[in-house]
């Protein structure tokens, strides 16, 4: 009984750690990109729409239709666009990342104190974070042929951040280079 236990608490203190290490990872990644009044008028949900086309199951019926269709051919290409998926989901949390900075340098920089705001940007970075890792086990499950992957809640926190700071940022704006 004793030893189930500790197994238990092993167990739990490895699935808390992973997950410490997942998050951490997501609320900081590497990658940035200059914060520039330019940079900020591109941002747009457009420039992720591929993503969201990537995995769409009417591609996987359309090979599956196809003469010559071979099953190893379904999961090349569920791994290949798995792949590229990954790349525009990293691409995308450097984006938030970047907006999150963006938006800090603005409250610091501001004559007004806006706690509303501070608290806004926690709640979201928090959201924005623990949608990323439901997404990457949603995209690890797609891999394997089961269930989809639902990138709307994402989305909406990513340009809800992002209309906020072209809100707050005059056009003359730049920071970084």
């Amino acid at each position: 009984m004793n030893l189930t236990i500790v197994i238990c608490i092993l167990g739990c203190l490895a699935v808390g750690a992973a997950i410490g290490l997942g998050l951490r990872r997501v609320v900081s990644p590497k990658a940035t990109h200059p914060i520039t009044a330019r940079w900020i008028d591109e941002l747009s949900l457009e420039r992720y729409a591929p993503m969201l086309r990537l995995l769409d199951r009417n591609d996987l019926d359309f090979l599956r239709s196809q003469p010559g269709f071979q099953p190893h051919m379904l999961g090349r290409m569920r791994r290949q666009r798995c792949r590229i998926f990954r790349h525009y989901l990293k691409e995308l949390n450097a984006d938030f990342s970047c907006i999150c900075m963006a938006l800090k340098m603005v409250m610091l920089q501001s004559d007004v104190d806006r706690p509303d705001l501070a608290t806004q940007l926690l709640s979201s970075q928090f959201t924005f974070a623990t949608r990323i890792l439901s997404i990457q086990v949603q995209v690890t499950l797609f891999q394997l042929g089961i269930g989809t992957v639902d990138m709307s809640g994402l989305m909406s926190v990513f340009d809800g951040m992002r209309m906020e700071l072209r809100s707050l940022v005059p056009e003359s704006a730049v920071w970084g280079s």
